[in-house]
């Protein structure tokens, strides 16, 4: 498959503006990156869950989606974190995680990423989007960091600034998947706001933490956006163990 913007087959992407960096494997350990590391049992959760969205996306000719939540802390990015590094794994496209949750921006904290630009950067300067962008040495997968907490998140997601920028990055890429991890829908106006930039959603819900009315007051906020499912995280059930004897630990 060809990546039509710049010509390189999608396991050979050459990077000539994004930024390069490399990870260290402690990091992803500590924040539990898991498909960040090499072999480790619990990756087959997040490969059950690409093969769910990836096949949701392509039926219905989507390439962006947002990951959110009802309340804060219930692990939307190590969700996004970790299904997108399973996304660019796969092979068939490349990955750009957009860091949108402008009051509590963190997926560059998560890679232990460091970086000079922002997504309120690009919004709010005039940093080109090519300057704030990072490939973090995993193929495929490109980053955009949140950079700084705003006050004025609100207005600067209606903005028109951000309508170009999103239409930019989804038009730049024909193959690219687009992940906006946002804010999460309780916290304030902004993950509402966001909803008419993207073609679904991906909620994840905290086990043992939200309530049935938590939920079914998310599944009310949603009613308008195209679902790609429920993720239940921090389970407080054990896993089984699967067929092969691979021992599946929570996230």
């Amino acid at each position: 498959m060809i990546n039509k913007a710049d010509g390189y087959p999608l396991d050979s992407i050459q990077y000539t503006k994004t930024q390069r960096v490399t990870i260290d494997p402690d990091v992803l350990r500590n924040n539990r990156v898991i498909m960040g590391l090499y072999n480790d049992p619990r990756a087959d959760i997040f490969r059950v869950l690409r093969t769910n969205v990836l096949k949701q996306l392509r039926e219905n000719n989507w390439n962006s989606f947002a990951v959110t939540s009802a309340t804060p802390n219930a692990g939307k990015t190590f969700i996004s974190i970790n299904l997108a590094i399973a996304m660019a794994m796969e092979g068939n496209q490349s990955v750009l995680v957009v860091d949108a949750d402008l009051r509590r921006p963190s997926v560059g904290q998560y890679l232990g990423l460091q970086w000079e630009f922002g997504l309120v950067d690009c919004l709010e300067g005039e940093v080109p989007l090519e300057d704030a962008l990072i490939n973090p040495g995993i193929e495929r997968l490109v980053i955009l960091p949140g950079k700084n907490a705003s006050n004025s998140a609100s207005e600067l997601i209606s903005s028109h600034k951000m309508v170009n920028l999103i239409e930019e990055i989804k038009s730049r890429y024909e193959s690219r998947i687009i992940i906006f991890d946002i804010p999460p829908l309780f916290a304030a106006d902004d993950a509402l706001l966001f909803m008419p930039y993207i073609d679904a959603a991906l909620l994840v819900v905290e086990d043992g933490k939200n309530t049935a009315d938590e939920l079914q007051h998310s599944m009310y906020i949603l009613e308008q956006t195209n679902l790609l499912g429920l993720v239940v995280n921090k389970s407080l059930q054990p896993l089984p163990t699967y067929q092969y004897g691979y021992p599946c630990e929570t996230a």
